[in-house]
Order: C-alpha cells, then sequence, then structure tokens
C-alpha cells in the first residue's frame, strides 16, 4: 500500500473521530454563542475532510490496478461516513437557526408581519446560500475527478507512446540491417557481373583465335 495513502488515511480517521466527538457534544449545548462556535469548527473540520478525502482519491487512482481497486472500496466507505456526519453537522445547524429565530421573536414581543415576512425571506436566503455553497463543493470535487481520469489517459497514452517508439526504435534496426545485406548483395552481383564479363570476352576472344587460326590453316 502507498506510505502516502496511508499518511492520509491517519489524518482523516483522527480527524473523523474528533468531529464525530464534537458533533456528539454540540447537541447538548444550550448557548446559542457556544454552539455557533462549535458548528463553525465542525464545518472548517468537514471542509478539511473533504480535502483528505480527494487527496486520498487522487493516491488511489495513481497506483496498480490491483492496489487501487482495493484503496478505492475502503475510500467509499469512508465518504459514506463523511456523509453520515454532514447530515448530523447540518441537522445542528438548523435547529440552531430554528432557536436562534424563536428566541428573537419572543425577545421582540408580538412581532409584525413585516418583521416576520423579513425573517422568512432571510432564512430562505441563508438556505438558498447553503445550497449554492454545496453545489460549489460538488462541482469542485466532480471537476478534481475529471482531472484524475484525464491524467490517466495522459498516463496511457503516454506508455503507448513509449511503446511505439520501443517498435519503430526496434524496425529501425531491421532497415538498417536491410540495406546493410541488400548493399552486399548488390556489390556480390556487380562483382560477378565482372566477372562473368571477364568470362564472356575470353570465351569470345578464344573462338576469334580458333576461327583465324583455322582459316589461315
Amino acid at each position: 500500500m502507498s506510505e502516502v495513502f496511508e499518511g492520509y488515511e491517519r489524518q482523516y480517521c483522527e480527524l473523523s473521530a474528533n468531529l464525530s466527538r464534537k458533533c456528539n457534544a454540540a447537541g447538548s449545548i444550550l448557548d446559542g454563542e457556544q454552539k455557533s462556535k462549535e458548528i463553525n469548527e465542525l464545518l472548517s473540520g468537514l471542509d478539511e475532510a473533504d480535502v483528505l478525502i480527494r487527496k486520498m482519491d487522487l493516491e488511489a487512482r495513481s497506483l496498480q490496478p490491483s492496489v487501487k481497486a482495493m484503496l478505492l472500496a475502503k475510500l467509499r466507505e469512508y465518504k459514506s461516513d463523511l456523509t453520515k456526519l454532514k447530515r448530523e453537522v447540518k441537522k445542528l445547524a438548523s435547529a440552531k437557526s430554528s432557536l436562534t429565530a424563536h428566541e428573537e421573536l419572543l425577545e421582540s414581543g408580538m412581532a409584525s408581519s413585516d418583521q416576520r415576512d423579513r425573517l422568512m425571506m432571510s432564512t430562505e436566503r441563508l438556505n438558498q446560500s447553503s445550497e449554492r455553497i454545496k453545489d460549489s463543493r460538488r462541482a469542485v470535487f466532480e471537476t478534481e475527478e475529471l482531472g484524475v481520469s484525464i491524467l490517466q489517459d495522459l498516463h496511457q497514452q503516454r506508455e503507448s507512446l513509449l511503446n511505439s517508439h520501443a517498435k519503430l526504435h526496434g524496425v529501425d534496426d531491421a532497415i538498417d540491417k536491410s540495406k546493410k545485406v541488400l548493399t552486399a548483395m548488390s556489390r556480390r552481383i556487380s562483382k560477378n557481373k565482372w566477372i562473368l564479363g571477364s568470362v564472356i570476352g575470353a570465351l569470345v576472344l578464344a573462338i576469334i583465335f580458333i576461327l583465324y587460326f583455322k582459316l589461315t590453316h
């Protein structure tokens, strides 16, 4: 297993356990200011956990297929646990918002309809902002996954190019050897042509000499 992955895994497990303890403790806190502080710390911790998950995912996808499959299966469990933690923190934040709004209404006595409408609009805007933040986080994560996929494709293409280069190098060597063989054969053919020409020339001279000898005698 990758030492880098194990390092991220240890950090995540420690952070996850700490967040679980804080989440359980925050449920029993009644003080509004203290609860807000705890929820903010939990949200910050969740962001850090998301970062660690993404780092583990990137590291796992860069390893050999057999190891990668095992680590990605483990990552799915971590992601599931983190999703549960996010739900718990969301419940705490929703309960805190509801409690704060209720306290404000009690302190102000009989609130006017305009005030209630403004409060409802503010709550709706807060919810919309939360949804936009979630969408942004989801988009970032999807972009990182796309980046990982592209890096894997580039790695495979690089391996293919290296293999092609090696094959081309082998073809070049074979062509060079073939050229040398053809050059040697060409030289032998030229040499044989000269020898054959010399033999034919000698035969022609011999025939001429014989004919001349017969005709003169």
